[in-house]
Order: C-alpha cells, then sequence, then structure tokens
C-alpha cells in the first residue's frame, strides 16, 4: 500500500479564510496567520481567432475563488458534493498528470469558478465543461463568454448523452480551434459523492476517450487502484476498472487546498482506457459482470454456493477446474483473468 501513496509536490502555504459577503466570518479550517498559496500561471481569455486563443495572464487564487462566488451570491452546497479549489498548484498538476497538450479536447465535470478550466485552456485545450448547478453553469460561461474554445453545458453529467455532446464539440473544435486527437480526454476535480458513478459510465468509453484523470477522496482513490487479493476492500469495482483500463494513483491533495475544507483528503487518480478490442476476451460483458457481482454477494463463501443460480454446484466447480482454479475458490482469491477464464468456462459448458 504504501507505494501507491506518492505525496503531492510541494505546496504553497494554506490559504487564509474566505469571507462571504453580507455573511458572518468564516472560522473553517484554514487559520487566519496562514499565508496566501503561491498562483501558477492562469488565464483570462480576452479573444479568439481560427488559428488562436489570445490570453490575459491573471492571478486564480482563493480571492478570485470569493469573488467568483460572492458575484453569484452562492454558498457550497453539500447535496451538490460542492468543494471548491484553493490553490491553482493542484491545478496544474492535475492538468499535468492527464498531459494536456494543444489541440486536445477535454471533457471538464464539474468546473465550479471555472479555476481548472483556465488551466486546460492555457494548455490549449477546447473544453467542454458540464455543470450542474445552473448558477456556476452561468458564472463559467459569462467567463469564458469571449473564448469559442469552452463550451459550457448546464446539465446533470450522470444523465446527459455525452457521446452526442461530443461529437458536436469535436466537429466545431476542429473548425475554430484546430482540435487535432481522434480521442478526447476527461479531467476533473470531481464531487466526490458521484465519483463511483462517474466511473462506471465514463470507463467503458475507451473508444472515444483515452485517459480520464480524476481528484478523488483519497481513500475512495487507493482502493480503486489497490486490487490486492483477499483484502477487505477487494470488491466488484476493481474488476469492473481494470477490465476497462489501467488506473494509477498520482498524488495525494491535503483537504486543506479545498473550500470549505472536507473531512478527508483527496488524491488524483488516472485512468487510461482500453480499447474496446483490448478488453479481456469475454462473449458478453453484461454476463460477466453479472457473474462478478452474483459472486461477491458472499464473499467470503465459496463461488459454488454464491454462483448456483447460473449452473449446478459440480459444474461450477467443474468450470473453476477447467479455468485451472481450486474447486474450493473464493471471489476474493480470484483476479480480473481468473474471472475471465472461469466465466468463459462457465459459458462453454
Amino acid at each position: 500500500m504504501p507505494s501507491l501513496l506518492h505525496p503531492v509536490l510541494p505546496l504553497s502555504s494554506t490559504p487564509k479564510p474566505l469571507l462571504f459577503a453580507n455573511s458572518p466570518a468564516y472560522d473553517g479550517p484554514f487559520s487566519s496567520d496562514s499565508q496566501r498559496p503561491k498562483s501558477l500561471r492562469t488565464i483570462t481569455a480576452i479573444s479568439k481567432t481560427k488559428s488562436e486563443t489570445r490570453i490575459n495572464k491573471t492571478e486564480d487564487d482563493y480571492h478570485a475563488t470569493l469573488k467568483a462566488l460572492n458575484s453569484k451570491g452562492r454558498f457550497p452546497r453539500k447535496s451538490l458534493g460542492q468543494h471548491y479549489m484553493l490553490n491553482s498548484e493542484v491545478n496544474d498538476q492535475l492538468v499535468a498528470a492527464a498531459d494536456v497538450k494543444e489541440g486536445d479536447l477535454v471533457v471538464e465535470i464539474g468546473p465550479g469558478t471555472g479555476s481548472l478550466t483556465n488551466v486546460l485552456v492555457n494548455s490549449g485545450a477546447t473544453v467542454l465543461a458540464i455543470e450542474k448547478d445552473p448558477y456556476m453553469a452561468a458564472l463559467v460561461m459569462e467567463r469564458f463568454s469571449s473564448l469559442d474554445c469552452v463550451k459550457v453545458l448546464q446539465e446533470d453529467f450522470t444523465k446527459c448523452h455525452i457521446r452526442s455532446h461530443l461529437s458536436t464539440v469535436s466537429q466545431s473544435g476542429r473548425n475554430s480551434s484546430g482540435v487535432k486527437s481522434q480521442y478526447a480526454k476527461v479531467v476533473s476535480n470531481l464531487p466526490f459523492n458521484i465519483s463511483t458513478e462517474v466511473i462506471k459510465q465514463l470507463l467503458p468509453m475507451g473508444d472515444i476517450f483515452s485517459e480520464v484523470v480524476l481528484l478523488l477522496q483519497e481513500e475512495a482513490a487507493v482502493r480503486m487502484v489497490d486490487s490486492s487479493l483477499r483484502s477487505s476492500e477487494y470488491r466488484p469495482i476493481n474488476i469492473f476498472i481494470n477490465f476497462y483500463s489501467d488506473p494509477e494513483y498520482k498524488f495525494k491533495v491535503p483537504r486543506t487546498n479545498f473550500f470549505p475544507q472536507p473531512k478527508v483528503d483527496a488524491a488524483v487518480v488516472s485512468f487510461k482506457l482500453k480499447h474496446p478490442e483490448d478488453y479481456p476476451p469475454v462473449s458478453s460483458a453484461k454476463s460477466f459482470f453479472s457473474m462478478v457481482n452474483c459472486a461477491f454477494n458472499g464473499k467470503r463463501k465459496m463461488l459454488r454456493k454464491t454462483l448456483q443460480h447460473i449452473c449446478s454446484s459440480l459444474e461450477i466447480e467443474e468450470a473453476l477446474v477447467s479455468a485451472g482454479l481450486p474447486s474450493t475458490s473464493r471471489p476474493e482469491e480470484l483476479a480480473l483473468d481468473d474471472f475471465v477464464r472461469l466465466h468463459n468456462s462457465i459459458v462453454k459448458a
């Protein structure tokens, strides 16, 4: 486990507390004598031509976040999992982790005040930002209104038709901003409360996305990347993630970099998506994951018990042996390749 926990590159001091207009002083997690974090290069777009984007570099720190939220009279909404990034260095590192380059097409989920969007555009990307909160969507629209390489959709990502939207942006982007990549990327400071749902939606899209880089709750990030057998955290989501991608833990982001400060630290994880032709060879992904989920319904039980609804215990034992596995195997003892062989053995039977 320790090998996964690479610390984030040295960050600047923790920012001062935010004070909202017409509200009592916020006595939250940031000490009053903390120094303001160093802001790396960020941008405010001022014009756009077909061949290039002209930008005016400005700071995008916690003061900018405060000003942006006050402009809409907004407080972070717990129901939407809103925690705003206060350290621009983290945004730079997040974009660097995705290796965003000139001409890339990037989907950002939950842009908030647009601080990460700024860094993505400054890297030369065309951005499709999808924001559920109508007030924040309006804020980002206004902020990038003069720049046609940013499109903002006021929608719930988990319910939107991302393929259709991405196709539209990709076609218009090739004409106006020189989008070059066949595959898009996802880079997002994701609300913690929808992370698993978003991951399940995105990872099977290796035909349109090359990489998904997300800032997640650290505990969930470690659990998703570390698929150690026989561990208490080994679950069907590990099989799912490794079926569709190659995950990598990038770096830790302390909770003090967010407003409001969450109860847990965060971490950045990269999922390199596999192309459909590189998925493990199963006759049906639907039946495969149905088998995996059923197997884990009794995690400590033998598979010949938990999979009895598929076929008899004797047939399960025979399928296990045919797959090169002990007849007494339990789900926590099987890696992705083991489940693939078992599924194929059952199908043949």
